[in-house]
């Protein structure tokens, strides 16, 4: 990106009136203004205030693909980023934009950093979060890896599965939880046991809205089932609150092609042989004709 001309002007001049903003766009599309400076400023469509003591360290960048990063330090307000909604991980993976802006007249502005919210810190009223460049997406492994196990995401693209669909998913309102990850319904019935393991579950209403999380436990009992997940929610759920659990998933070429009928988007390699295949040895004691090992 060319550095504005306006901009470069100004600050030729020596004396400048120049001051950082930074704007938080959280994966809930909930979005936040912060600025340096002493007074409010607003452009591109967000308000950047001034009262949150927010912060930014230098950044680190460079020509190569080297991820680029920095650091945003501020104080916690209910009235902006509360200790509540770090701490229930509604700003994990929000994406942050920083600029360099004449306060004057911010049409003078240019980006100095786009990327996410990485690791969070918090305490003495206080949060410290890392800041991940762009590039941070390409530190990933790249293509695919022979195993047994679907690589897929139940549901996304490659998967190609729909979990709305009707019987892969209920809404249900809570009915009792426990340390905010055993929760027990009794109008899941219908379903079979164990249905919902490693399925999603997700809070849709309530303090806890958006949230979350994997189902680790599904069970029916006699009156009732339990669903349970792996870790606890950030955030309080309440009873009468109404969460969407989906059908889970382990992976297994046997439940791609019974539970969910869709084996032809199957992402795994089912019959990669084992290590006791390779450890085998000629014996007399079984056929060696080099035959199907599917029987």
């Amino acid at each position: 990106m060319a550095f504005p001309e306006d901009l470069k002007a100004h600050l030729e001049t020596g004396v400048t009136t120049v001051c950082r903003c930074w704007s938080v766009v959280r994966g809930d599309g909930v979005s936040f203004g912060f600025t340096d400076h002493d007074e409010g400023l607003a452009f591109g469509g967000t308000t950047f205030v001034p009262d949150s003591g927010m912060t930014a360290a230098a950044i680190q960048s460079g020509t190569g693909l080297a991820v680029d990063n920095t650091e945003a330090v501020g104080v916690l307000s209910d009235a902006s980023l509360s200790e509540a909604d770090i701490l229930a991980g509604r700003f994990d993976g929000a994406e942050v934009t920083a600029w360099l802006v004449n306060w004057r007249d911010v049409a003078q502005r240019v980006v100095l950093f786009r990327g996410s919210i990485g690791e969070v810190k918090r305490g003495g009223g206080a949060f410290q979060a890392e800041l991940r460049g762009l590039a941070e997406a390409l530190n990933q492994p790249m293509g695919r890896v022979y195993q047994t196990p679907c690589a897929a995401v139940l549901g996304d693209a490659e998967c190609g599965f729909d979990t709305g669909a009707s019987g892969f998913f209920a809404e249900v309102a809570v009915e009792s939880v426990e340390d905010r990850k055993r929760f027990t319904f009794t109008s899941l019935g219908t379903f079979a046991d164990r249905w919902f393991e490693k399925g999603r579950f997700t809070v849709l209403d309530g303090s806890a809205e958006g949230l979350v999380a994997v189902v680790k436990n599904d069970r029916r009992r006699t009156s009732d089932r339990m669903v349970e997940i792996w870790e606890s929610l950030g955030a309080e759920v309440s009873l009468g609150d109404t969460v969407r659990i989906e059908a889970g998933c382990d992976k297994r070429a046997a439940t791609c092609r019974d539970k969910f009928a869709n084996f032809v988007n199957f992402r795994g390699f089912p019959h990669i042989p084992g290590e006791d295949w390779l450890m085998a040895y000629p014996s007399s004691a079984r056929p060696s004709d080099g035959g199907s090992r599917q029987r």
